[in-house]
């Protein structure tokens, strides 16, 4: 599946913005979705997943309560929104997809869209 992440941009601490990724390509509906962050030096990280019917949620401790995952299958999107923003939060942030199982593991997941910069300024 083909995944277009949208919707960075800049932001002052305490701020949100609602990422959005979209699929084409195959059907949507058939995929775990996850959302991933790399800040520069640092190892891509787990954020949160979702699982096919959007019934299932599962967060990195680090954004629970701030951030929520959610999908719209008629539409093939997810969206990752963001609240209560961190300069720490400053990163490019990836959606993803997975055949298989909810997942936390990066290696789990087969298809990766792009990415968009999230920066949040102090």
């Amino acid at each position: 599946v083909q995944l277009q992440a949208s919707g960075g941009g800049l932001v002052q601490a305490g701020g949100s913005l609602r990422l959005s990724c979209a699929a084409s390509g195959r059907t949507f509906s058939n995929y775990v979705m996850g959302w991933f962050r790399q800040a520069p030096g640092k190892e891509r990280e787990f954020l949160a997943a979702i699982n096919r019917s959007g019934g299932i949620t599962y967060y990195r401790d680090s954004v629970k309560g701030r951030f929520t995952v959610s999908r719209d299958n008629a539409k093939n999107t997810v969206y990752l929104q963001m609240n209560s923003l961190k300069p720490e939060d400053t990163a490019v942030y990836y959606c993803a997809a997975a055949r298989g199982s909810i997942t936390s593991y990066r290696a789990d997941y087969d298809d990766w869209g792009q990415g968009t910069q999230v920066t949040v300024s102090s």
